[in-house]
């Protein structure tokens, strides 16, 4: 490319990092960075000290412009029209962007989504994806819209989600693939030969916001489908189980084929092999391998049984789980 192209990122999250990294210092001589648009500093941590995110300090530390508003406002508009930008660049933001904010860069406004789209638009689609058992999942380089996650799709990157993945795991790999989606596309962009095709609507599916709810097991269910929520909601909202009145969180599971149950009954905790405590589902044995107690770290099944022993024959409640996708859009 001999033109250097001006693109604006705006987003939140460490996830765009090796993105951002790579464009910066690999492309230089095809595009520059004239400013970024983040989240503002929020308090966080267990001091709720209020701190910048990972993008505004990778910007400071590249001595970019960083605009951090509250709420996307016509005054933030006319900054970014000062930028002159040839494009924008966007994932994980967090603000909704109106028509006229989508239609400032001349070469347009692209968004990174963590899915295939059309499957799984919406706030957790690294989680929800890995909750669901999914082998695939991957980025997909949109055109933004003004209803969510509906753009047109130019081009994905696919990874692998294997079986003892949590959604920190495929996050990682999804970060790490956004980095030849977009390398590969800069130069169509430029040149204005990027090809979109629309999303069929007939397979959208839609994820939702997760919450504290979402904890909860039940098992009524196969365990090969709560071992993939459980690495699913691993680190937030983290699956839990209760015993001797104490909430458990569970880090990471897998399951095994089922063991006769006139023997023991769904909920029941079977025992423990080398690598987790084992408990009876309706179909298969769910094997909880790493477990954690208020307070304390998360730990190996082997090393936290030893200060917290669990007897064989134990029944553990089971509670109601909502549902992570469906084919209309949450409220």
């Amino acid at each position: 490319m001999s033109v250097i192209m001006r693109i604006v990122f705006m987003g939140s999250d460490p996830i765009a990092l090796p993105m951002l990294e790579s464009l910066l210092h690999d492309f230089k001589s095809a595009c520059t960075f004239v400013g970024v648009f983040t989240q503002p500093d929020r308090p966080s941590g267990r001091g709720q000290k209020t701190e910048p995110n990972a993008i505004k300090v990778w910007a400071i530390k590249n001595k970019l412009p960083v605009i951090q508003p509250e709420k996307f406002t016509d005054d933030d508009r006319l900054i970014l029209i000062s930028l002159k930008p040839d494009m924008t660049l966007v994932m994980a933001y967090g603000h909704i962007l109106r028509d006229p904010v989508i239609a400032v860069p001349a070469l347009g406004t692209f968004n990174l989504h963590t899915s295939l789209l059309p499957l799984l638009r919406g706030a957790s689609p690294i989680q929800t994806a890995v909750a669901l058992g999914e082998k695939i999942t991957g980025v997909s380089l949109m055109r933004i819209v003004r209803e969510l996650d509906a753009g047109p799709v130019a081009d994905q990157e696919k990874v692998e989600i294997a079986e003892l993945d949590t959604a920190t795991d495929v996050e990682l790999k999804l970060s790490k693939a956004c980095v030849p989606l977009v390398t590969r596309n800069l130069e169509k962009i430029l040149n204005k030969s990027l090809h979109f095709k629309d999303q069929d609507k007939e397979v959208v599916t839609f994820c939702r916001r997760l919450t504290k709810e979402d904890q909860n097991l039940d098992f009524n269910y196969p365990s090969s489908l709560l071992a993939a929520r459980i690495n699913g909601l691993n680190p937030w909202p983290s699956a839990s189980i209760e015993i001797h009145g104490q909430k458990i969180k569970v880090g990471l599971a897998d399951s095994l084929e089922s063991e006769n149950l006139s023997q023991y009954g769904v909920g029941t905790i079977t025992g423990s092999d080398a690598l987790g405590l084992l408990i009876q589902c309706k179909t298969g044995l769910l094997r909880l391998r790493q477990l954690q107690r208020p307070g304390g770290r998360m730990l190996s099944a082997k090393d936290f049984l030893r200060g917290f022993p669990i007897e064989t024959g134990t029944l553990l409640s089971s509670s109601t789980m909502k549902d992570l996708v469906s084919k209309t859009a949450f409220r």
